[in-house]
């Protein structure tokens, strides 16, 4: 047995952990914890993952794996690239889906309300053409020698053409009415609220990740347990809000307030079965949990009113 595999090995056995409790907290198989702790690397799929599981293994018992990285580096196997890759993600808000869809929306209405104007003139100038014809058939029947009869019809006709122009003239405008009203509902029905919330990640550095919340009324946090994992929260005054295990099928979620706080500080034991909601929207690590299983996360409230 190496002296690193001793080391770990004490420090998981005065965690009270098991093998068994290491494989699920790591999702390391327990051979390859069984190899690191005897210091026997000749199982293991590779030089980059021997360094991955020891890094692994010594964050979920508490120790820092850069100080035993340095410390046992003579007996470590060296990887061409010993960084550790980190994903960044930042969480936006939806603004730049909607706002495409929003602006063919905005000028909808205007659309609508010319096609109405020009169909109103047409109305108006079919008026006043019929009302000219009637009006050159009785300048006709004058200089004609049927003036009585041609000047009756000539009436008639006006009429019967004021009564028709009145009527289409009220149907079109009732139509155009209805037909504006009905897309302007549309509009309303159809253009999604454009959510306000911003949720960014600012600051990444080892374990730690720090988000600021904007453009947000409330701070609703809830944290959630996929499997098994241990959770603590306070707020940037360090009182406590919540600590203790959440567990999938008992006590798997906690719903927090902090909409009257400034800041909150949360340890993940297990990253890999925990997922955290912001007002309901879910949070992106921003470091990937299958690289550092244990996790800090900041969350600054920056209300909208500020």
């Amino acid at each position: 047995m190496s002296e690193l595999g001793v080391k770990l090995k004490e420090a998981r056995l005065a965690k009270g952990l098991s093998l068994d409790d290491l494989q699920v907290a790591t999702k390391i198989q327990k051979r390859y914890l069984i190899g690191i702790e005897e210091g026997n690397y000749s199982m293991m799929p590779g030089k980059f993952y021997i360094r991955a599981f020891i890094k692994q293994y010594a964050e979920a018992v508490g120790l820092q794996p850069e100080e035993l990285f340095e410390q046992y580096k003579s007996e470590i196997p060296s990887t061409i690239n010993e960084d550790i890759p980190e994903k960044l993600s930042r969480v936006q808000s939806r603004k730049d889906i909607t706002s495409g869809g929003s602006k063919v929306f905005d000028i909808l209405p205007k659309i609508l309300i010319a096609v109405f104007i020009i169909g109103a003139a047409a109305v108006v100038y079919y008026f006043v053409t019929q009302k000219g014809d009637g009006n050159a058939d009785k300048d006709l029947a004058d200089n004609s020698g049927n003036e009585q009869v041609r000047l009756e019809e000539s009436e008639d006709f006006s009429k019967e053409s004021d009564v028709n122009s009145e009527a289409d003239s009220d149907k079109e405008s009732s139509k155009a009415d209805e037909e504006n009203g009905a897309a302007e509902d549309e509009v309303e029905e159809e253009t999604p609220p454009i959510p306000n919330q911003e949720l960014t990640v600012v600051e990444t550095s080892g374990k730690n990740t720090i988000y600021e919340l904007k453009n947000a009324d409330t701070f609703e946090l809830k944290v959630v347990s996929t499997g098994k994992t241990w959770v603590s929260v306070k707020n940037g005054k360090g009182t406590s809000f919540y600590q203790g295990t959440l567990t999938k099928g008992d006590t798997e979620s906690q719903s927090l307030d902090f909409s009257k706080e400034t800041e909150a500080a949360l340890i993940i034991g297990n990253s890999l079965e925990t997922e955290i909601y912001v007002n309901d929207e879910k949070v992106v690590f921003a470091i990937d949990p299958a690289q550092i299983v244990t996790q800090n996360i900041t969350i600054r409230y920056l209300p909208s009113n500020e």
